[in-house]
């Protein structure tokens, strides 16, 4: 791609972290603006733990964290504006195998508005049980994503505004694709944040899965898969009859999902992926 530049990252920063309703109703009226919903959620493993969703309508985008009972915390953010989702995990580290407290990792994916209900839609949400434990109506396909670009986090902005808050953890391990850079520049983004990943056959030639690597200081393709438990993804339309007779619609509920994600990606040290051995 001519608009990335070569790059071998150096070692992510390891560091410090925390977020969504059948019971939920959307009224038909509601404040605009920044709204804030925590819900009890199922996860696939069968424990329950705390989502936190906002929703900001005037910059039109949706945020959602989960505190895993491990004591991971990964967020999701869908900004509608740029046509961009950001997702970060803050891993805690294993002290005992050299790591620091955390590490954080943030990847970044083209939105599409399908996969998710509008933010205005979101910021009206409302649950009549708070302490009601929420599981998915549907559960998802699961999505593999091979992440062959890595990010400049000093230029990101460029890109979504939200990518200096939610990565500003994760400066040195910000990664994307390039089928998802090829739609931003087709917008006008501005391609120097982009720098090309070890990918093509030559790179991949000695390079393995980081849990088939036995030295910790080798580079090698890292794998990390997470877990989106419940997130309203559709919403759900009522239909009456007027007085003249006339069928209309009104918006009056939400569909849940849950989707889960892998992504694969390089790490110059497999100290960087010692999670990928459990996998």
């Amino acid at each position: 791609m001519r608009s990335l530049r070569r790059r071998v990252p150096h070692p992510p920063q390891l560091l410090l972290l925390l977020l969504l309703i059948p019971g939920l109703q959307a009224p038909a009226g509601g404040s605009p603006g920044l709204s804030e919903l925590k819900v009890r959620v199922r996860l696939p493993d069968g424990q329950v733990t705390e989502e936190s969703l906002q929703a900001d309508s005037d910059a039109d985008c949706i945020s959602l964290e989960l505190h895993k009972p491990d004591g991971t915390l990964i967020s999701f953010t869908a900004d509608f504006k740029r046509d961009v989702k950001i997702f970060r995990a803050l891993i805690l580290g294993e002290l005992e195998k050299g790591q620091s407290q955390f590490q954080a990792l943030c990847f970044i994916t083209r939105l599409h508005h399908n996969e998710i209900i509008p933010s205005e839609a979101m910021a009206k949400l409302r649950q009549k049980n708070p302490q009601a434990v929420r599981q998915a109506e549907e559960v998802r396909s699961l999505e593999q994503l091979h992440m062959d670009v890595a990010v400049n986090f000093s230029k990101a902005a460029w890109l979504s505004p939200h990518i200096h808050n939610v990565c500003a953890e994760a400066r040195e391990a910000i990664y994307t694709r390039e089928k998802d850079v090829q739609f931003w520049l087709e917008r006008g983004v501005d391609g120097s944040m982009f720098e090309e990943l070890p990918s093509q056959p030559d790179d991949l030639s000695s390079l393995q899965r980081c849990r088939l690597v036995g030295d910790r200081w080798k580079p090698c393709f890292c794998h990390y898969g997470l877990n989106l438990a419940w997130y309203p993804c559709l919403l759900k339309y009522c239909h009456s009859r007027e007085p003249s007779g006339r069928l209309s619609s009104y918006k009056c509920g939400i569909r849940s999902c849950q989707k889960s994600y892998n992504f694969d990606y390089y790490v110059p040290q497999k100290q960087l992926c010692l999670w990928d051995e459990d996998t």
